[in-house]
């Protein structure tokens, strides 16, 4: 039996920092993270960093963090910060 890889599933892979996130990245990718491996498997790369400032307890700062991601395609870290820093 051989299995095939479904639309409906995905893999999310944390990367450390920027170097790593640059490792994983191909050239099927797609909006907020997403790509698609050699053998059309979909992973969601998602730097440590992202989940860090989407939980602060200031509402405000993780919206604006959410909204820069979501007009992202690879999530760049630096510009996540750049949102949670701007007031």
């Amino acid at each position: 039996m051989r299995l095939r890889p479904r639309r409906g599933a995905g893999y999310v892979r944390c990367a450390r920092g920027e170097k790593e996130t640059q490792f994983f990245w191909g050239p099927c990718s797609g909006k907020c993270g997403w790509l698609k491996d050699r053998y059309g498997l979909s992973w969601q790369i998602i730097p440590t960093k992202l989940p860090e400032l989407l939980q602060d307890k200031d509402p405000e700062k993780a919206k604006r963090v959410m909204q820069a991601m979501l007009k992202m395609t690879k999530i760049e870290i630096a510009e996540l910060e750049e949102a949670y820093a701007t007031r």
